[in-house]
């Protein structure tokens, strides 16, 4: 039998990020010869790129939209820069943002689509306030100015602890109940599979440094398009959390998705698709 081979493709690029070299790994399915809009997808902390491999292997997307999902340095098969033993890791806003810019320029896309969950919604959020200019939309899920943590990240780095089973314990309460098993528990490996602290990096500017109440008031989304999604049973970025953050920004779209939790991608893709195909039919339009 001839290998059933799935549509997206894996390579490393190249590139710095703040000065820094960096090898980044990315995959990405869809047109390439510029008939296809550019979406690039961000995964959620502590995990990487296989979250969106539903929707890469989407047709009905993949016929108009270039897609693009990239590991975060220090995440899935990113490795981390040269040097990386002498200190700990940290995600911060600067960080983070400069490397969605330096990717996409390093793949000179022209005024790409970003789509983030998780973390990734809350650096689209900054996008739209700094770089709004730079995409022709933004899709921010599960994503709101800020939350109240809920945990204690000392568990996730210790080294009388499984790192990537208390990672997964952590956030298996945020899949909804409605979400496949099977569906669930690969949510929950890429969790088992991270490096070891970088969840808990991740987190620090999920708690502490992307702190962007008040700041979300100057985003214009006559700009660029602003898409809020989040799942009903998403109890780290509740619906209230995004409906409160989308009153202070004029103009932008919010959707509550039923039957689904932290994971939308990932945990539900079939119902996750549901809400993603009208939002990318409108910027595709």
């Amino acid at each position: 039998m001839a290998p059933a081979l799935e549509p997206m493709v894996g390579r490393y690029v190249r590139l710095e990020i703040d000065g820094v070299p960096h090898r980044v790994y990315f995959e990405e399915a869809g047109p390439k010869d510029g008939g296809g809009i550019p979406l690039v997808c961000l995964h959620t902390a502590g995990a990487d790129n296989r979250q969106y491999r539903h929707l890469m292997a989407d047709p009905e997307i993949t016929s108009r939209f270039r897609v693009l999902a990239f590991d975060l340095p220090w995440h899935g098969k990113s490795t981390p820069p040269d040097g990386w033993e002498r200190g700990e890791y940290r995600l911060t806003t600067q960080s983070y943002t400069a490397a969605i810019r330096a990717f996409c320029q390093a793949l000179e896309l022209d005024k790409p689509v970003v789509m983030g969950c998780s973390i990734g919604g809350r650096i689209v959020l900054n996008l739209a306030i700094a770089h709004a200019a730079e995409f022709r939309a933004l899709i921010a899920l599960e994503a709101a100015d800020f939350q109240q943590p809920w945990y204690d990240t000392a568990w996730l780095h210790r080294p009388d602890v499984h790192g990537g089973e208390v990672c997964a314990a952590l956030v298996s309460g945020l899949v909804a109940p409605q979400s496949p098993a099977v569906s669930r528990h690969e949510t929950l490996w890429m969790y088992m599979q991270g490096g070891p602290g970088i969840f808990k990096g991740d987190l620090y500017f999920y708690r502490v440094d992307g702190d962007l109440r008040e700041k979300v008031k100057t985003i214009d989304t006559r700009v660029c398009p602003l898409y809020l999604l989040t799942g009903e049973y998403d109890f780290s970025c509740t619906p209230e959390d995004t409906l409160r953050t989308a009153k202070q920004i004029p103009g932008v779209e919010v959707t509550i998705m039923k039957e689904v939790g932290h994971f939308p991608m990932s945990e539900n893709p079939a119902q996750f698709r549901k809400y993603i195909l009208p939002v990318l039919d409108k910027i595709s339009r």
